[in-house]
């Protein structure tokens, strides 16, 4: 089997040390900002990292392309990877960006996020989960927070919720007992694990019902049950995950609302019993 194709940060980040000083600076310049190259021509990169035009194309060849154009279509492929080092700006390294900025940007998220979202899906994916014979919510590096919220909340009026992978765990233990009888709500936002695909198969070969909720740059699935996109732009380096916290929120609040009688009496016992053992 050949080896992995390097990626082309991986090339810069192994001949760094063996640059000369103005290669150096421009090799040093592209690890910070890759995005640069995927989007300028070789001069306007040049200018950017205040090197000449023979330094940028010497260092595309000690990278071991043939020519600038090979290293820029390298480059905008990984950026669609979604790293947020290709989408952060030198222009923008020094600015900081308003508070206005950051609202006006997640309140936009919120509103995108939305405007393809029904109310009779949410109600069609809350009303599966409370019916369901289990409920198990999956997501792995930055998606795992919002799984582990989500099990959180929604353990009010979900009782046999999990949330997946514990410590120390792999899928397998648990994908085995998958039954279409279940609900699987897994979260996919940038930048998704290597092998996100073959886990959807195996979830979706279960007959299981499947919440697929990612960001924007996900392609459509039409194989899930459902599939909510979330919009993270952001005016920074960093993904903005608003609308997923609100898509949350709004999920659990529907579910409270649609457990109706069985739901408040679990609530009430909660609350007895927190009271009891003074737990909060």
């Amino acid at each position: 089997m050949s080896p992995e194709p390097r990626s082309f940060l991986t090339r810069v980040r192994d001949v760094l040390d063996q640059l000369h000083p103005a290669e150096k600076r421009l090799g040093d310049f592209v690890c910070d900002f890759p995005g640069e190259l995927a989007s300028y021509s070789a001069s306007e990169l040049a200018t950017l990292a205040q090197v000449s035009n023979a330094t940028v194309s010497r260092f595309v060849k000690r990278l071991g392309y043939e020519n600038y154009e090979e290293a820029r279509r390298h480059a905008r492929a990984e950026r669609q990877t979604g790293s947020r080092l290709f989408l952060t700006r030198a222009a923008d390294s020094a600015a900081e960006q308003s508070l206005s900025a950051h609202v006006t940007q997640g309140v936009a998220n919120i509103e995108a996020t939305f405007l393809a979202i029904t109310d009779a899906q949410i109600n069609t994916v809350v009303e599966a989960m409370l019916g369901a014979r289990k409920t198990w919510v999956l997501g792995f590096r930055s998606s795992a927070p919002f799984a582990d919220y989500l099990r959180w909340q929604m353990l009010q009026v979900v009782e046999h919720i999990v949330a997946l992978p514990g410590g120390g765990e792999t899928l397998g233990e648990h994908l085995v007992s998958l039954d279409p009888r279940d609900v699987v709500v897994v979260f996919a936002l940038r930048r998704r694990i290597a092998r996100m695909d073959p886990i959807l198969s195996v979830i979706e070969k279960s007959g299981a019902r499947l919440l697929y909720i990612t960001d924007e740059s996900a392609p459509a699935r039409p194989s899930v049950t459902w599939h909510f996109r979330c919009q993270t732009l952001a005016p920074g380096p960093l993904f903005n995950h608003t609308a997923v916290m609100a898509l949350c929120h709004l999920l659990v609040t529907r579910a409270i609302e649609r457990a109706g009688a069985g739901g408040r009496k679990r609530l009430r016992g909660i609350e007895g019993i927190g009271d009891a053992l003074e737990e909060v």
